[in-house]
């Protein structure tokens, strides 16, 4: 049974700019069960919030694993790349259902959900992997900053450009959602444009290349770049932005087959979306494979030295290759951090129910990675190993934080009393709970072999030892609460 729907307590976008998607309507006014054909009109008006969304699977902490999977382990990681863009997809699909079938965005629903306390949680820990991943972004945009200005520009001063540009793209949302969406579109095509000139320049075996994305194999040699592929794909501040971006699209929810058609279009673009980045990242990891891998540096290369290792490699003095690898790092910082900017008003907004301005709203959510970041570009600035430390960091900051977006997601889209018709069958359910195992598994992995390496003394493990035991803990309480949730009767 379709629940009613409930009075929104938030908009996601300003009536004004939500796209409205007009519908000729014929025997599907007889019966509201009824889908209607496809349309290749519908699927572009539909089409938008997947490019955005596919964003954080090129962002710069991407592109950096992706680049040290081909240098170390040349093309044989490719298909791992390719499962788990797939997996992404699925994560982002079962997103979307749920902001299509309830008119409310993920942040929103953990909200009413969960008990306060553990609602304030949840909410410090995506916080915390926002502002990981923006720094990460940042730095990256920085980076590609100081490199087209021959040196001139320092990090900080990057830092400062990506930070004040965020605001002028933000800006353009005012025009409606369409004209951003088409930036957006944009800067991906910038994006693989740059990338794939480097394919092209680097010229990678296309039947070692093909073998690597249909043939499986791993090694124990390469068991850290796997985990770091399969980690980097789900971030999971993107889990919560997708059920935001989709209501930007009017949709009639009491009507069936309406909100299918809806489920329909969305899949079709996102999947479409998520190709594209796949071709972008199967494109950075081969340049490095051909490029480096087998090479001696091949375990020094990060995104701090990656270009001048082309240059040196390609050509000499200032290489196209060069200005090309920083074109595209450069605009892959710069559409994540908006994206990032847009996650971090959803969130904050869902989690705490804050009535605030977006500029403001934006303003506190930038501010919070923006600070951190400034501070890292000044302190690290000249020092590369510092950083190549950091984004280790980093990167197990964001294997922490994956299970408190993907847990509530999975039993908020099976539970009945929510989700009504579009709640997830069992076949679905059984797959994404395996995708789901798959991947905190091998987040867990990577987090193991990290601290098992840089926590040493017995301060700092008796430290590390009680943060662990109340992060399982938590994961536990969101298991039992989840099972709870999901074996009320539907009503």
């Amino acid at each position: 049974m379709v629940q009613p729907e409930e009075p929104r307590k938030e908009a996601v976008y300003e009536p004004s700019q939500k796209v409205h998607i007009s519908v000729r309507m014929g025997q599907e006014e007889v019966d509201n069960n009824i889908t209607p054909p496809f349309s290749w009109r519908k699927l572009w008006l539909f089409t938008g919030p997947g490019l955005l969304m596919s964003i954080a699977f090129l962002d710069p902490g991407n592109v950096e694993g992706n680049l040290q999977a081909g240098a170390i382990a040349g093309y044989s990681l490719l298909w791992l790349l390719l499962w788990a863009t797939v997996m992404g997809l699925l994560v982002q699909l079962l997103s979307a259902r749920v902001g299509v079938a309830t008119g409310r965005h993920l942040a929103e629903l953990c909200r009413e959900e969960y008990p306060t306390w553990a609602g304030r949680l949840l909410w410090l820990m995506i916080e915390l992997a926002l502002i990981g991943a923006d720094i990460q972004e940042v730095v990256g945009s920085a980076i590609a900053i100081k490199i087209l200005s021959n040196g001139v520009l320092p990090l900080w001063a990057g830092v400062v450009i990506t930070a004040a540009d965020c605001f002028i793209f933000l800006f353009l949302e005012n025009y409606g959602v369409r004209k951003l969406e088409a930036l957006f579109a944009i800067l991906i095509a910038t994006m693989t444009i740059s990338f794939a000139w480097m394919f092209g320049k680097t010229k990678p075996n296309g039947s070692e290349l093909a073998i690597g994305v249909f043939v499986p194999k791993l090694s124990s040699k390469t068991i850290q770049q796997a985990v770091g592929v399969v980690g980097c794909i789900i971030m999971p501040h993107n889990v919560f932005l997708h059920s935001a971006l989709v209501q930007s699209r009017e949709v009639d929810r009491r009507k069936v087959g309406i909100v299918r058609e809806a489920l329909n279009y969305f899949s079709i673009e996102s999947a479409v979306a998520l190709a594209i980045s796949f071709m972008i990242n199967l494109f950075v990891t081969a340049v490095f494979a051909k490029a480096f891998y087998g090479t001696k540096i091949a375990d020094d290369i990060g995104l701090r030295n990656a270009g001048q290792y082309l240059q040196d490699k390609y050509g000499g003095g200032r290489s196209s290759i060069l200005y090309a690898w920083a074109i595209g790092l450069l605009v892959a910082g710069q559409s994540s951090t908006i994206t990032g900017t847009y996650a971090g008003q959803f969130i904050m907004g869902g989690f705490l129910n804050l009535r605030m301005k977006k500029w403001i709203r934006a303003l506190i959510t930038r501010s919070c990675a923006i600070i951190p970041t400034l501070a890292v570009a000044l302190i690290f600035d000249t020092s590369q190993d510092a950083l190549d430390v950091l984004s280790e960091w980093l990167n197990v900051l964001q294997s922490v934080q994956i299970p408190f977006a993907v847990i509530p997601l999975l039993f908020l889209v099976s539970k009945g009393n929510l989700m009504g018709v579009y709640k997830i069958g069992l076949t679905l359910k059984v797959v994404s709970w395996l995708v789901a195992a798959l991947v905190i598994a091998m987040n867990g992995y990577l987090i193991q072999d990290f601290f098992s390496s840089k926590v040493k003394g017995v301060a700092l493990t008796c430290m590390v030892s009680v943060v662990t035991a109340g992060y399982v803990a938590f994961i536990l309480y969101l298991l039992a609460r989840g099972f709870n949730l999901t074996c009320k009767p539907t009503g």
